[in-house]
C-alpha cells in the first residue's frame, strides 16, 4: 500500500489493488492552504467540521463513511471507533471517529481530531496498529505530549504526525517540532513524499517507531 499526505489530516491511502481511500478532506479557506484535486473510491470523515469533511475537493467517490461501525468496501476492512473531539466527553467540540483500515495486511489507524486523553479502554479497542496517523498540534486536538502517550501505548512501527501548523496555515495550532523533540533523532525521517509499505515491513520486532514527517502534496 502507498500513503501520501494532502496536508492537515488528509491522506491518500492506495491499496495494491488500486482502491483509493481518502481521509478527512479539508476546506482550503478554513485551513489557509489548498490541496490538489483528488479522486478516491472511499472517503472517510472523522467529524462534521469543514476542515475534515470537505467532499467538494474529492471526485469519483462511491462511498462516504462518517460513522462508527464495521465496513468492508472494495476488499478493504474499515472499522470506525467512537471517541471525543475534546477532553470533556464531547461537551466542547462533539464526537470524533477514529478509523482503522486493513490494507495489504497493514493496520493503519487514523485518529481524526482526537481530543480525549489516552485510556486503557480506548487503547484496547485500537490495537493492533502498524501505522499511526495522529494529530500533534494541540488546541483543537491532543498536543505533542498527549500524542506521544498514545504512541507509547499503541506501539506502532510507523508514526505519521498530522494536524499541525504549516506555512500559510491559519489555524491556531502548534508546529510539528515539539512532537519530534520527544523522540531520538535517529527515529525521525523528514521530507518523505510517499510511503510504500507491505506486510513484510512489519514482521520484525522494533524498539522504537519510525516517526515519518511527510511532505504535503503540492497543490
Amino acid at each position: 500500500m502507498k500513503i501520501k499526505w494532502l496536508g492537515h489530516s488528509s491522506f491518500v491511502l492506495t491499496e495494491s489493488t488500486g482502491t483509493v481511500v481518502l481521509t478527512d478532506p479539508f476546506d482550503p479557506n478554513m485551513v489557509g492552504y489548498g490541496a490538489p484535486a483528488q479522486k478516491a473510491d472511499i472517503v472517510t470523515t472523522s467529524h462534521g467540521h469543514g476542515d475534515h469533511n470537505y467532499l467538494k475537493s474529492v471526485g469519483g467517490y462511491k462511498t462516504v463513511i462518517d460513522k462508527a461501525g464495521k465496513y468492508e468496501k472494495d476488499g478493504i476492512h474499515i472499522v470506525g471507533i467512537p471517541s471525543f473531539h475534546d477532553d470533556e466527553d464531547g461537551a466542547k467540540r462533539g464526537k470524533n471517529v477514529i478509523f482503522k483500515f486493513g490494507m495489504d495486511g497493514v493496520n493503519v489507524c487514523h485518529m481524526g481530531d482526537i481530543g480525549e486523553p489516552c485510556s486503557p479502554e480506548l487503547i484496547e479497542r485500537l490495537l493492533p496498529v502498524n501505522v499511526l496517523l495522529i494529530p500533534v498540534g494541540g488546541n483543537y486536538t491532543i498536543d505533542a505530549e498527549q500524542a506521544k502517550e498514545y504512541v507509547d501505548r499503541l506501539m506502532p512501527e510507523i508514526v505519521i504526525p498530522m494536524h499541525y501548523k504549516l506555512k500559510h496555515c491559519e489555524l491556531d495550532i502548534d508546529k510539528v517540532d515539539p512532537f519530534l523533540r520527544l523522540f531520538d533523532d535517529e527515529c525521525v525521517e523528514e521530507d518523505v513524499d510517499e510511503l510504500d509499505l507491505d506486510r513484510v515491513d512489519f514482521d520484525a520486532n522494533i524498539e522504537s517507531p519510525r516517526v515519518v514527517v511527510m511532505n504535503k502534496i503540492s497543490d
